[in-house]
């Protein structure tokens, strides 16, 4: 963001949030990362949070790609349960929510089902004992390949909702992703339910016998244990939120940059709905 307004001028959000919008070289970007969950390091996404319109935005644009990134599992030690459970659903969602949207490709599909495999069989491990180096390394590859993906061919409504949710409540972005995740994909279930049944098998679920539509409703069950595990908030409730903001988180949702890739084209209603399921 500093870069950016350094080399740009003008208003950030008014200006340049949106995809390719900025026009100027930054300066150069050598990101080090110390969780497994963003991927910004290895993205061109910048979201940017106005405190004083409480808008939370992204400005997207390969002239942010980083020049180096380094990615040591070791500088993730220790690092709190809390902090691990939060960023490693972002990874998640980040994989997930690629895997499904409109631009989705057989490119980004192996590194999403690579990225949703590590995360369901080594975030629990990372949370419960945090300098399992192991489990560390297999999410810092997750956040790694679920960013290469998302970087490709975006995200969707749940990215576009959570950041009205970081805007509004300055909640963490990787808990309000875990909450939204299941009510979001429950919606967008039927616009690929042979990929959401692909994701329960990823995630260790037996769909053995089932039908194709029974099967995918298996990966929203694996999501909502996994989130529970980690000791995720079960609700928008409890972090706060309140119904009388829906309307205008929803139109915000709406148009941040991230709502575009979504597999289901919904209607600000859908979106207000989503929020209030997912209280």
């Amino acid at each position: 963001g500093i870069g950016i307004a350094a080399t740009h001028p003008g208003d950030l959000y008014k200006d340049y949030a949106g995809i390719e919008k900025l026009t100027n070289p930054l300066p150069p970007i050598v990101a080090v990362n110390t969780t497994a969950g963003t991927g910004s390091e290895v993205t061109r996404h910048c979201v940017i949070t106005n405190t004083s319109t409480k808008i939370k935005f992204v400005i997207v644009s390969w002239r942010n790609l980083p020049l180096v990134s380094i990615n040591d599992p070791m500088l993730m030690l220790k690092k709190p349960k809390g902090l691990t459970a939060a960023t490693g659903m972002d990874a998640l969602t980040h994989a997930v929510e690629c895997y499904v949207t409109l631009a989705a490709n057989p490119v980004t599909d192996t590194l999403c089902e690579q990225a949703i495999k590590l995360t369901a069989n080594n975030l629990r491990q990372a949370v419960a004992y945090g300098d399992n180096v192991e489990a560390r390394t297999n999410m810092a590859y997750a956040s790694v390949l679920a960013g290469m993906a998302f970087n490709n061919a975006g995200l969707g409504y749940v990215h576009a909702m959570a950041h009205q949710l970081g805007g509004y409540y300055d909640m963490a972005h990787g808990v309000a992703n875990a909450i939204l995740l299941p009510h979001v994909e429950k919606y967008n279930l039927i616009s690929n339910l042979p990929k959401f049944a692909n994701i329960a098998v990823l995630m260790g679920e037996n769909i053995e016998g089932l039908s194709v539509r029974d099967a995918a409703y298996k990966a929203i069950d694996a999501i909502v244990a996994l989130s529970k595990d980690v000791g995720i908030p079960s609700g928008l409730a409890e972090m706060g939120v309140k119904e009388e903001d829906f309307d205008k988180m929803a139109k915000t949702a709406l148009e941040d940059g991230n709502a575009g890739c979504n597999p289901i084209v919904g209607t600000h209603k859908d979106i207000v709905n989503l929020f209030a399921a997912a209280m």
